[in-house]
């Protein structure tokens, strides 16, 4: 890249890709092609791994690797999980799990089949002053199957076929972990496998070995990664840790599933002060009996995965809502419960209508300080719940209507 095409990137860091692509006749110096996936690229990661974005001297791929590497938020969790001697990442990609959690080793190696990300991760390494990282161009498996034992494996299968159609099963991963797990096993005391955020939990508990944690991450209650961390040896029932990384305070709980199988309780007909969402992580995981149990609120249904109590339960991992009105699906009622209402943010849980018919039923437009829910309670009867987000115990919200 010439210094011509270094400068342009950064005079140009913030304008819009696209019209620059029409203007590219008028700069004749310029390396238009890679100046454009740099200034794209830089412009996606600004969110995503904002530790990178203030660097001039990054470089970056196309898009798609880009799309699929992690953030920065969840590499750091990444992170947290492993420590050790040595460290051996058989899927680098762009290198950014491998540079979050390279710290925390004496030893790292990053391996990547392909060239040009091999490339790329390399000279991000050293401008990130990470030289101690050994770059190992060529496939993970055959790494894997040469390679001397060492403490800690990651691996982040590649979830697209050959005709670029995404994948989720296990199976249709490449590498396929099915094929290797023992071989992993072998080669390190410790694995950490990076899967699907739409992959069946316990479809996939039933094909892994010795899975001892499950961590089910999401970010700003978004789920993006399921991490099975597989260790040697004896092998209890997997510690699921479900967790929601956000601006201000994580949500963090963590769980095994005999005590959501064994858990017992009763269902409530009737919705009561507050409304409570689960954060996205517990109801992938499918933390709801002793989610109610744990925090003394009353489940509606056992398919509506929402709560109800009478006093604010604070420390709840999810959406607190604090409850305006109840309405059944009734004409009348519902004339009474929109009175006054032009637009409202609509969820549905177990219930028979999709957002976009309920939103036309309603004639509500999208957004304003209301949430509407859909659900069923315990009698099976449908209601719509009006509710206002509590985002902090004590800030102020609209007065509750006492005639409702």
């Amino acid at each position: 890249m010439n210094e011509a095409t270094k400068k342009f990137i950064i005079a140009h860091r913030f304008d819009d890709v696209q019209k620059l692509a029409l203007q590219s006749q008028s700069f004749a110096e310029i390396d238009i092609p890679a100046a454009l996936t740099q200034i794209s690229g830089r412009q996606i990661i600004e969110h995503k791994i904002p530790s990178w974005y203030p660097s001039d001297e990054i470089r970056y791929p196309g898009r798609l690797p880009l799309e699929q590497c992690s953030s920065e938020k969840t590499a750091r969790y990444k992170a947290s999980l492993l420590s050790g001697d040595s460290f051996v990442d058989l899927t680098g990609g762009l290198g950014v799990d491998t540079a979050f959690i390279s710290p925390n080793f004496s030893r790292v190696t990053y391996v990547e089949k392909q060239a040009e990300l091999a490339k790329l991760a390399k000279h991000n390494f050293s401008v990130l002053e990470l030289n101690s990282i050994q770059i190992e161009s060529g496939d993970g498996t055959e790494f894997l199957e040469q390679m001397d034992p060492v403490d800690c494996i990651y691996l982040d299968p590649a979830r697209r076929s050959l005709s670029g159609k995404k994948t989720v099963l296990i199976e249709d991963c490449e590498p396929n972990l099915l094929e290797i797990q023992d071989l992993l096993l072998k080669k390190a005391g410790t694995v950490l496998i990076k899967l699907s955020p739409l992959l069946d939990i316990n479809a996939a508990l039933r094909v892994l070995k010795n899975v001892r944690e499950v961590h089910v991450v999401s970010v700003e209650n978004e789920c993006k990664e399921l991490l099975f961390l597989l260790k040697k040896g004896d092998t209890p029932a997997p510690l699921i840790t479900c967790v929601n990384l956000r601006k201000k305070e994580d949500q963090t709980l963590s769980f095994e599933y005999p005590e959501e199988k064994k858990a017992q309780m009763a269902y409530t007909p009737e919705i009561k002060d507050f409304l409570y969402e689960p954060n996205a992580s517990l109801l992938k995981a499918g933390f709801y009996k002793g989610l109610a149990l744990r925090y003394k609120v009353e489940k509606l249904h056992p398919d509506s995965h929402l709560y109800t109590s009478t006093h604010c339960v604070p420390d709840f991992p999810g959406r607190i809502f604090r409850v305006e009105a109840v309405s059944s699906l009734n004409k009348k009622d519902l004339k009474a419960f929109l009175t006054g209402l032009d637009k409202a943010n609509l969820t549905i849980r177990n219930f028979p209508l999709t957002v976009a018919d309920l939103r036309k039923k309603l004639k509500l437009k999208e957004g304003g300080d209301v949430y509407l829910f859909g659900t069923t309670l315990s009698n099976g009867v449908h209601v719509l719940v009006k509710t206002y987000p509590i985002y902090g115990i004590f800030e102020t919200l609209p007065k509750k209507n006492a005639a409702s």
